[in-house]
């Protein structure tokens, strides 16, 4: 059965240790993470398990029921996240955190589509909650410091801004990019060349979708 630990350095999803049920539990993960996209979290659980290619007996040896799955996935998705912001840490000060709230905004859309499933007052929502803040924070502080954030936000704001902005009904993907590109323009204000003319890809900030 799947469980979750913390530390005040580390959120983890404890997998198991066999190659062969490894494989099978991250395969769980990834069918219902798709199935909850597709189809919302009352997508049928032998689904998921058709999705992983396993049996419905293995999905149960690992998620006894399905709020033990989909608390798997969203303390893998909060993993994922503070992982990812390790990553692109050595990346000039604003491109670092775009590069991580653009990541935030997938989090997000898993989060709301399994919301009805967490409790937000259980531990591993707060721990959650925590270790994004914790992974976040420097990079949200080393662009203000660095002025590429306007000096009156705060990262709770920034992210606010961009997952709503990403929720919104668009005409298309380019749309949707050229109006989250605005959004960030907002978040950097007067600051917004503090770290010269090129984003996280090589390009102009924002030139794919202008």
């Amino acid at each position: 059965m799947s469980d979750v630990s913390r530390s005040d350095s580390a959120f983890r999803v404890s997998r198991p240790h066999r190659a062969d049920a490894l494989r099978n539990f991250d395969a769980l993960l990834a069918a219902a993470r798709e199935s909850l996209a597709e189809g919302g979290p009352t997508v049928p659980l032998e689904d998921i398990a058709q999705r992983a290619g396993v049996a419905i007996g293995t999905l149960y040896r690992n998620f006894p029921t399905r709020q033990h799955l989909y608390h798997a996935v969203f303390a893998e998705e909060v993993e994922r996240l503070c992982e990812f912001a390790a990553q692109v840490a050595d990346l000039p000060a604003w491109p670092a955190f775009e590069a991580w709230s653009r990541r935030f905004i997938g989090y997000d859309a898993t989060k709301q589509a399994i919301q009805g499933t967490l409790d937000r007052n259980s531990e591993i929502f707060r721990a959650g909650r925590e270790a994004l803040r914790a992974a976040g924070e420097p990079l949200f502080r080393r662009a203000q410091e660095a002025g590429a954030i306007r000096p009156d936000a705060r990262l709770e704001d920034a992210i606010r801004l961009v997952v709503s902005v990403a929720a919104g009904s668009f005409a298309d993907d380019a749309q949707r990019e050229r109006v989250l590109c605005l959004a960030f323009d907002g978040i950097r204000g007067a600051g917004r060349d503090a770290d010269g003319p090129e984003d996280a890809l090589g390009s102009p900030s924002g030139a794919n979708a202008r």
